[in-house]
């Protein structure tokens, strides 16, 4: 559900799966906001296709996750959900560079392009959907910052995101 805890962890002998004890709750200001709130549980749900083979979760998503989390009542909600969807593209290797499309493998040299499932380039001939700024593009994953887009563009980006990984 994407709430922070604290907890001991009780093993039994009988059970293969320790049970949880002393479970604490740990908040953060925006859970009374339906809105954060709702974003927040719908980017959250992207981790558990995501992650459900992995064995051993790298620290790296939580530190993100937490990272976002305490800044979810400060900054836009949807602008962190792009900037720690990157980070992670980025981090696990996943970011594709925009100078190719990944429909037709050709060099990518117009100045619009369109973004598909986990933020994959293409032409805009190459597939449907909002066209977007390719220096804008280039820029954001470079920095891994939403500051130079404007607010159609990010609601734009998140349904792309809300696809998945």
């Amino acid at each position: 559900m994407g709430y922070l805890i604290d907890f001991e962890e009780e093993s039994d002998k009988a059970n293969f799966l320790p049970r949880l004890r002393r479970v604490t709750h740990i908040g953060f200001p925006w859970l009374y906001n339906r809105e954060k709130l709702s974003l927040w549980h719908r980017f959250i749900s992207l981790f558990e296709p995501h992650l459900k083979d992995v064995v051993e979760i790298d620290k790296f998503y939580y530190e993100t996750l937490l990272e976002a989390a305490k800044k979810w009542h400060k900054q836009s909600s949807k602008r962190l959900i792009i900037e720690s969807f990157i980070k992670i593209l980025d981090y696990e290797g996943r970011l594709y560079p925009t100078n190719r499309c990944i429909v037709c493998n050709k060099p990518i040299n117009e100045p619009k392009l369109n973004l598909v499932n986990s933020l994959m380039p293409t032409h805009t001939f190459c597939s449907k959907g909002f066209e977007f700024n390719k220096k804008l593009i280039d820029e954001l994953f470079l920095k891994k910052s939403t500051i130079n887009l404007d607010d159609n563009e990010v609601d734009k980006l998140l349904p792309i995101i809300f696809k998945g990984f």
